[in-house]
């Protein structure tokens, strides 16, 4: 049996704050565990998303996806996301929001309820290390993702997303 929710953490340990999805990965995984929590959750940890994560949202309650961004509004932004249509699938990088949508015309049904935390990043070359200002934002960003392991429900979730403007 699946866990209810799932979590994928997306980044390149090796290009600087790109670090920040596997470095909150590490972070979780052991605050799940010493919390008791850790079999509500399954952390998925790649360097980018691919096609195939979509079938790893069937069976879920609730999906969150963990990356870094270059132009992320600081310390970090958490939103729910939405299927894309007419996404590209040949991209070097695929958005959330295309795997969300690949789950949908697969599986013919509406994925679950998805969302997105972003850290703001500052350096992304090969070869660096975290920067000082990303690790302070993954600590901030670290305290809402313990609000919401504590309360995986899509209430309390949406009760603090921010609103996607557009």
């Amino acid at each position: 049996m699946s866990a209810p929710v799932v979590i994928f953490t997306v980044g390149n340990p090796s290009r600087g704050d790109d670090a920040l999805g596997p470095e909150c990965h590490g972070q979780l995984e052991k605050w799940l565990e010493n919390e008791n929590l850790a079999d509500q959750f399954e952390l998925i940890e790649d360097f980018q998303l691919q096609i195939e994560h979509a079938l790893d949202l069937q069976g879920r309650q609730l999906a969150l996806f963990i990356d870094a961004g270059a132009n992320t509004p600081g310390p970090f932004t958490f939103q729910r996301i939405a299927p894309a249509t007419g996404a590209a699938y040949t991209t070097h990088e695929l958005p959330p929001e295309a795997v969300l949508q690949v789950y949908l015309q697969t599986e013919g049904e509406e994925p679950p309820p998805a969302f997105v935390l972003c850290i703001r990043g500052e350096t992304f070359e090969l070869g660096e290390a975290l920067s000082a200002a990303a690790s302070r934002h993954l600590d901030a960003a670290f305290s809402l993702l313990n609000s919401l392991c504590r309360q995986p429900s899509l209430a309390a979730w949406e009760r603090v997303a921010t609103p996607v403007s557009g």
